[in-house]
């Protein structure tokens, strides 16, 4: 079950913690996402880890975070919900039995803002703006919002009764946030999981749903062949190189690299490892390319036809 947890992972504080926990039998592992336009390979690799969990004997809770999005300026409290009910469907075509929870059910009570009240006691000015820094939209005059939102994550994990917060490497210095005064406040300090953050498909910055640089989860088969050919992969490049991240996390290996007898015929490669060096070596970007979206559309064939039904 541990193996099943620590792959694909970035970090985990601490390894120890959750060995621990693993042997309880009520444990709770929640992850947050602010109600997006399109879920997408990002949102799939943390899906793919709850799932992982939940495996492991974890009840699993989703925060539809409609309040967080509508304080991070992602659209009307009416339109984060609208989206976060078409995100929930994406989730359960994917295969995640979860309790659905919204932000807005639980965080407008006096006992939450109570909390959030005490928790702005105990933290300092800059260091609740530095935890938003890779999350929030960037703004030259920043809204008081951006420091009250990781004061309210912090406190999610207290009111959701969470064991184990999940989320990207952009997330973790709000978790080191909670796990540092969440103790204060006689509540334990939760495991905190961190999952790679995915490189968008244009090379620049992170996946994003708002920037278009993505493969959505139920996009058809042309659509990723399009996108996967228009992809930046730079000839024998790794380091930012989102066609062999999609290739690290995603590809079920061995895998066959199909290529005519003139270029070399067809390439058996028995590891992500193998085929980073085979492309470091010469392999063309196109033949990745080519491997990359035929395994896609294998992969996400069962989203697209749950989503079809």
């Amino acid at each position: 079950m541990l193996e099943s947890i620590l792959k694909n992972t970035s970090e985990i504080v601490s390894i120890e913690e959750l060995t621990e926990l693993l042997t309880k039998e009520e444990k709770i592992a929640y992850i947050g996402f602010e109600p997006s336009g399109r879920i997408h390979m990002g949102h799939y690799l943390q899906i793919r880890k709850m799932i992982d969990l939940q495996k492991a004997g974890f009840k699993i809770v989703i925060l539809l975070a409609d309040l967080h999005a509508y304080l991070n300026q992602k659209g009307t409290m009416d339109e984060v919900r609208a989206l976060g009910e078409e995100n929930r469907k994406v989730f359960e075509a994917m295969g995640l039995v979860a309790d659905y929870v919204y932000g807005s059910e639980f965080q407008l009570k006096d006992e939450y803002t109570i909390d959030v009240y005490k928790l702005a006691l105990s933290t300092t000015l800059n260091r609740a703006r530095r935890s938003m820094e890779v999350i929030a939209r960037e703004d030259e005059n920043p809204k008081v919002a951006s420091v009250v939102y990781p004061l309210m994550q912090v406190n999610d994990i207290k009111h959701l009764n969470a064991d184990v917060a999940v989320g990207g490497m952009e997330q973790r210095k709000i978790h080191m946030l909670s796990r540092e005064i969440l103790p204060s406040m006689g509540y334990k300090a939760p495991v905190c999981i961190h999952n790679p953050v995915l490189t968008g498909l244009d090379g620049e910055g992170k996946m994003s749903s708002s920037k278009g640089n993505f493969i959505a989860v139920d996009d058809d088969e042309a659509t990723i062949k399009k996108k996967m050919k228009n992809a930046f992969c730079p000839m024998k490049e790794v380091s930012g190189n989102p066609v062999l991240e999609i290739a690290k996390y995603y590809l079920n290996y061995p895998v066959t690299v199909k290529r005519p007898e003139k270029f070399g015929g067809d390439l058996v490669l028995e590891s992500y490892e193998a085929l980073e060096n085979a492309f470091v070596e010469g392999l063309h970007p196109m033949d990745v390319k080519n491997l990359v979206s035929d395994q896609l559309i294998e992969i996400l064939r069962p989203i697209r036809e749950k989503m079809n039904e």
